[in-house]
């Protein structure tokens, strides 16, 4: 009976990968076709007849892109933008995750309603008032009129998801702590702090991509210092509507991919138990 009942199972679970992996290979083949242009020739990259693999690869766009005067210094502005989103998204997500959960005051779901409904805003209808704000606050052409956007944008994403990885941890845990002599400061960085740490690595990852991939700002607040401009600006060296250089568009954007794939390398673990509990909760 048992055999039978394998054999019955085995089509659906080989029917279920065979899915699992065209959809994987529908995802990642603009990923592979990406990579594949950054190392064609510009013959191959025009030809009317493109083929999905090339026996010349060469590295005279990723030449062209690191020869770019400014590269550096956009690929540095990056950097600086999204680690600064990441830390403070993560640290006042996780004060305020703390605060709508384990206190009580008025209008408490209200304030969660309204980081629901602040998802649910378009970031192209907030753009041009954003635009206007930060040319009032003096902030356009610097690197603050990313950041500060950015962190607004990740906070509700940020505070939904960790509310749930405060509420799971007991309350018996916090009282038992106050009853050793921990103060709340203490519980909150030496016992709260760690137990959602792989709720922060969650979200952390989803301020990250979002920061470092973001276009739509950077083309809207950094107007006339380039010095200030991140990587996703350096594409539009490479594009011109007359001659577009593909090769180095896609160089670029190859080399734009690698950050965000070692960040995904070294917080995988905690990701997966992230998104685990996120689910779970």
């Amino acid at each position: 009976m048992n055999s039978v009942r394998r054999f019955v199972r085995r089509p659906w679970r080989l029917a279920a990968e065979a899915t699992a992996l065209a959809v994987a290979a529908v995802v990642a083949f603009p990923l592979y076709w990406m990579v594949l242009s950054a190392f064609k020739p510009a013959g191959e990259i025009e030809s009317d007849r493109p083929r999905p693999w090339t026996l010349t690869p060469t590295l005279d766009s990723f030449r062209r892109v690191f020869g770019q005067e400014e590269f550096g210094r956009y690929f540095l502005n990056s950097v600086v933008v999204a680690v600064a989103v990441v830390l403070a998204s993560a640290l006042i997500a996780f004060l305020a995750a703390t605060a709508v959960t384990r206190f009580r005051f008025r209008m408490r779901t209200t304030l969660l309603i309204m980081f629901l409904v602040a998802q649910m805003v378009p970031v192209e209808a907030l753009t041009i008032p954003l635009f206007f704000l930060m040319r009032d606050a003096g902030q356009l052409n610097t690197l603050w009129s990313l950041i500060l956007p950015h962190i607004a944008f990740s906070l509700p994403f940020a505070i939904w998801m960790l509310r749930g990885f405060v509420k799971a941890v007991p309350e018996a845990l916090e009282e038992a702590a106050y009853i050793d002599g921990a103060s709340r400061a203490r519980f909150l960085w030496q016992i709260l702090f760690p137990l959602v740490l792989p709720g922060l690595v969650a979200t952390s990852v989803f301020s990250f991509i979002s920061t470092w991939n973001d276009f739509l700002f950077a083309k809207s607040f950094i107007i006339s210092d380039i010095s200030q401009s991140t990587l996703p600006m350096a594409l539009l060296v490479f594009y011109k509507p007359d001659d577009p250089d593909w090769g180095g568009v896609m160089a670029a954007s190859t080399v734009m991919t690698i950050p965000v794939l070692v960040f995904f390398v070294l917080v995988q673990r905690r990701l997966v138990s992230g998104l685990g509990g996120a689910v779970k909760d």
